[in-house]
């Protein structure tokens, strides 16, 4: 519903039943003449806003000052939300979050036992001790080993993970400010990016759409405050 429209064609439905009221016809013509009046006026100033209006100075203000409004959203964003500090406590509760749900099994059982204990024997065998080894049947002896040596390899890397030297190189490694830092100035790249591409129009239907609903009850209190300024002067 236009309350505009409604507003000045109520206004102007009293002003014609003035003339047919016996009774009273001044102060209901009043009363219909201040309220299209305050209606009127108030309708124009919320046209002037968005629109420039030849001879009219001040009026288009949104279009004539859209790089103000586009500043303005641009500290909105960066400053209210997209903070360092707001940042850095997401970053701060998405690795807590993160830490509590860390399981390592998965990891730990891809990968290839074979190959670390077959990079131990190498190692082993092409140290001092491989002549050694060699005494007692080669690499092969090793190999009785294999499976107890793999088991105590995954033991050792599961405690290792669980341990809070672990956890904090994990912490160190991730440094939340710096990765706040450089999300800030991504984020602002975007927003500023987005914001250049914005036309004078552009800028004025998004300020339209989200507040002119309301101004349509400037209007109406227009009207209503006109209608009573009307009917006290109709009293005088």
């Amino acid at each position: 519903m236009n309350k505009s429209l409604v507003t000045n064609l109520l206004a102007v439905g009293i002003i014609i039943a003035s003339f047919f009221t016996p009774l009273y016809t001044e102060n209901i013509r009043a009363i219909g003449v201040f309220a299209l009046s305050g209606a009127v006026t108030n309708w124009i100033a919320v046209h002037m806003l968005f629109e420039k209006v030849p001879f009219l100075y001040g009026s288009g203000i949104i279009p004539a000052h859209f790089e103000e409004f586009k500043r303005g959203i641009q500290d909105l964003i960066m400053r209210q939300f997209f903070t360092q500090e707001n940042i850095q406590r997401f970053l701060q509760r998405e690795e807590d979050a993160a830490q509590q749900l860390f399981n390592v099994e998965p990891l730990l059982d891809r990968l290839d036992y074979d190959q670390l204990f077959q990079g131990l024997v190498d190692a082993i065998a092409e140290s001092s001790f491989g002549s050694m080894l060699a005494m007692v049947g080669g690499v092969a002896a090793l190999d009785p080993l294999k499976e107890p040596v793999c088991k105590k390899i995954r033991l050792t890397l599961a405690q290792m993970t669980q341990s809070p030297a672990f956890i904090d190189a994990i912490h160190e490694g991730i440094n939340a400010q710096q990765i706040s830092g450089d999300l800030i100035d991504d984020i602002e790249a975007i927003v500023e990016k987005r914001l250049d591409e914005l036309t004078p129009d552009m800028v004025k239907i998004i300020i339209q759409q989200m507040i002119k609903e309301h101004l349509g009850w400037l209007v109406v209190w227009g009207g209503v405050f006109g209608a009573m300024i009307g009917f006290v002067f109709s009293l005088l």
